[in-house]
């Protein structure tokens, strides 16, 4: 029976999505393509062996449309024979393309596969794709949610209130994110999972000195009075301290079947063991991660008290938390290396950055088996379990 495995994960540094971020002079084709180069480099495969690059982009548009994974491919110096395409589940776009590529090679369609991700907020701002005056819901959706549909941060705020999760500790969580980011830096945990680029080495929006006293100095970065006279549960307790920041980076994982693996001589990193998708409440939108993870467990016949480390993407706070409650999950366990939060969230390249960082930990730490979900905008969320081998 065949078996998909992970054999190379890297990712860049994370910069500021600000046009005077680190890596904002960055072209988003030339980002991927550096963590492409990088993946064939570091495992020693003939590129011209990859079956497909599938990436994911999120806001496809200007510098960022075209298929930018086609290019990306291209400008790292793949064969033209390598295909490549671009997908889109929001967030979850290139962990979406972690479970395209495994299950192409599990179903022997694929031998070796690239799975990555981009996204350049600095040179391509959240939105993009969607001029003003433009519709992207349609009438239908309108005639389903006719009180209208809302904003990611609308959305933070809900769960919130409806987990009763306070400021104190949103910013609390927040300030663990900063410090455990910090001390894997710091320790040199994250050695072996980047790449740097054009003199750039680390995440640029780790904050070591961030406390709960700095944090509860920020206003609310959300309040609007038509969404507080809708919703008056809601006490606006979102910040910026306590969400992700928007950012550059890119990330890729190469994905194979152990028998591939032996015959080219890569030693894998870890097995793609179970994977999971679901829809959930699109005003809530980003609740998703709680019923992903009991579907991707029931799937995996496992428990939750198996799994040795979560990775959990911190859009919010809030996310991580309501998922804490909802599950049980020791947040002792819940990315032990820091978050989005600390270490930033270029929207398609998270995916396969929670993947990079998942796999790496799991091997520093001699565990056996990962978790990883992510919350997607429209009220979607991935999750899969890896097992390290």
């Amino acid at each position: 029976m065949r078996d998909a495995v992970i054999v190379e994960a890297v990712r860049t540094p994370i910069g500021k999505g600000k046009p005077n971020g680190s890596l904002a002079h960055v072209h988003p084709v030339e980002l991927l393509a550096h963590t492409l180069r990088t993946l064939v480099e570091r495992s020693g495969v003939d590129p011209a062996l990859i079956d497909d690059v599938i990436g994911g982009t999120v806001d496809q548009v200007g510098e960022q449309a075209m298929n930018t994974t086609r290019y990306a491919a291209l400008s790292a110096g793949f064969p033209e024979s390598v295909p490549a395409t671009t997908v889109d589940r929001q967030c979850g776009s290139s962990q979406q393309a972690v479970h395209f590529a495994a299950q192409g090679v599990l179903a022997g369609a694929y031998d070796l596969v690239v799975a990555c991700g981009v996204e350049s907020m600095s040179r391509v701002p959240m939105w993009s794709n969607v001029p003003p005056g433009t519709d992207p819901f349609g009438p239908g959706v309108a005639a389903r949610y006719p009180e209208g549909l809302v904003p990611q941060g609308i959305s933070a705020e809900l769960i919130a209130a409806k987990w009763s999760l306070s400021r104190a500790q949103l910013d609390d969580f927040a300030v663990s994110s900063h410090h455990r980011a910090d001390a894997a830096w710091r320790q040199g945990l994250f050695d072996a999972e980047v790449a740097p680029l054009d003199g750039v080495s680390r995440d640029e929006c780790v904050r070591p000195d961030s406390t709960p006293e700095v944090l509860a100095g920020l206003r609310p970065a959300y309040h609007d009075p038509v969404f507080a006279e809708r919703f008056p549960q809601i006490e606006w307790n979102i910040t910026a301290g306590n969400a992700s920041p928007v950012n550059d980076g890119a990330s890729a994982v190469l994905i194979t079947s152990s028998e591939t693996a032996a015959r080219l001589g890569l030693r894998p990193l870890a097995r793609l063991h179970s994977f999971a998708v679901t829809g959930s409440d699109p005003l809530l939108m980003l609740t998703g991660v709680v019923p992903a993870t009991e579907k991707v467990l029931r799937r995996a016949g496992l428990r939750l008290d198996d799994i040795d480390l979560f990775e959990v993407n911190e859009a919010f706070s809030s996310v991580v938390l309501a998922w804490q409650q909802e599950t049980g999950a020791d947040l002792a366990k819940v990315n032990v290396h820091g978050g989005a939060i600390a270490l930033g969230h270029p929207l398609g390249a998270s995916g396969t950055r929670l993947t990079t960082t998942l796999v790496h930990a799991l091997r520093r730490r001699g565990a056996r088996y990962g978790l990883q979900t992510m919350c997607e905008a429209g009220g979607l969320a991935n999750a899969m379990i890896v097992e390290a081998v």
